[in-house]
């Protein structure tokens, strides 16, 4: 018996034609172009990526400090730098935002047979900052999709805002250390210490280092590396102004109107 390969082109292209026509979102992808396995999530993933622009960050988390992480790629115009940027919440289906730890990568890690040691990974990172993740999908219903139709849609990205932080990086614990997230002057979620089901976050930069990132070129100078929701995600309306805070290491803040 013989089986079709995986049409991961033809999901990309249903993903790619939701963004740019949000009246078009279909609920899922259709069930003959699900992804069965990571490996396809991640083919589409790419797929998209690759038609969107310029890879510029990385999203990287797990469900636990034991479970493999799962990554997307995001792209140029997604990824904004500053301790305050205001989006256009015309340009967001749901508006999820999480508090996160990301990483400046300022040295190139291409793919290679040897894995990278911590060090050596830690060797290409030059700061910390605080960021905020806005997630969004480009499926009509928020969390209707199977897991890995929800990976192959960049992982519910929506935009990753880079705020102030610390180039002592390694000076920062991430698992003793204080977050809040706040949304119009009211505190949503604070946690006195950690708060990232994935555990410590150098773990996670080395296994996209090696494994993750690999299919894309590796990480390169330049790009950043968020960690993961230290505050799991609140759904919050037009006119929201969000204040992520790490005390001791940095703030980043948006208004979406």
């Amino acid at each position: 018996m013989s089986f079709s390969p995986y049409d991961a082109e033809s999901a990309a292209a249903v993903l790619t034609s939701a963004r740019l026509a949000p009246a078009q979102r279909p609920l899922d992808l259709p069930e003959f172009l699900r992804p069965s396995d990571e490996a396809q999530a991640y083919a589409v993933q790419d797929i998209v990526v690759q038609s969107r622009g310029v890879v510029a960050g990385w999203k990287v988390g797990a469900a636990s400090p034991e479970a493999e992480p799962a990554r997307s790629a995001l792209t140029a115009d997604s990824v904004h730098v500053g301790e305050f940027v205001a989006l256009n919440a015309a340009a967001f289906h749901v508006i999820g935002v999480e508090a996160e730890l990301a990483y400046e990568i300022v040295a190139d890690l291409p793919p290679r047979e040897q894995p990278y040691s911590e060090a050596e990974v830690l060797d290409a990172v030059g700061s910390v900052r605080v960021a905020i993740e806005v997630c969004d999908t480009r499926y009509a219903q928020w969390g209707q999709q199977d897991a890995l139709s929800r990976l192959a849609d960049q992982a519910n990205h929506g935009a990753l805002i880079i705020g102030s932080g610390r180039q002592d990086f390694r000076q920062v614990a991430p698992l003793e250390q204080p977050v809040s997230i706040s949304v119009n002057g009211r505190v949503a979620v604070a946690h006195e210490a950690g708060g990232n089901s994935a555990g410590h976050p150098f773990r996670l930069l080395v296994w996209l280092a090696n494994v993750g990132a690999r299919s894309l070129g590796g990480l390169k100078a330049g790009q950043w590396v968020t960690t993961g929701s230290c505050t799991g995600s609140e759904f919050v309306q037009p006119g929201a102004r969000v204040v992520a805070d790490f005390p001791g290491v940095g703030r980043a803040e948006i208004s979406v109107s």
